[in-house]
């Protein structure tokens, strides 16, 4: 019988900042892609925001905003954890 390694366990390099760095580039590039898709739509229109586990109807405007936000929130944790 053969036996495998087991491919779960993490190797030394991966720390729990790796995991974090990875985490942040994930859902900047989510919200940059948000940005994207908000600003081709006409400013007219309807859009759906997510806030928890609803969702809310509410302006192109507003939710680009939020989206921002949330962008620089993350670009801003990801740079402090690179510099520390």
């Amino acid at each position: 019988m053969a036996t495998s390694t087991s491919a779960s366990s993490p190797s030394t390099s991966n720390t729990a900042a790796d995991y974090s760095s990875r985490d942040l580039i994930k859902q900047i590039m989510s919200h940059e892609v948000a940005i994207a898709e908000l600003s081709n739509l006409p400013s007219s229109r309807a859009v759906y925001q997510r806030n928890g586990n609803i969702f809310f109807r509410t302006s192109v405007p507003k939710a680009t905003t939020f989206e921002q936000r949330q962008l620089d929130a993350a670009k801003a944790k990801l740079q402090k954890l690179n510099s520390a």
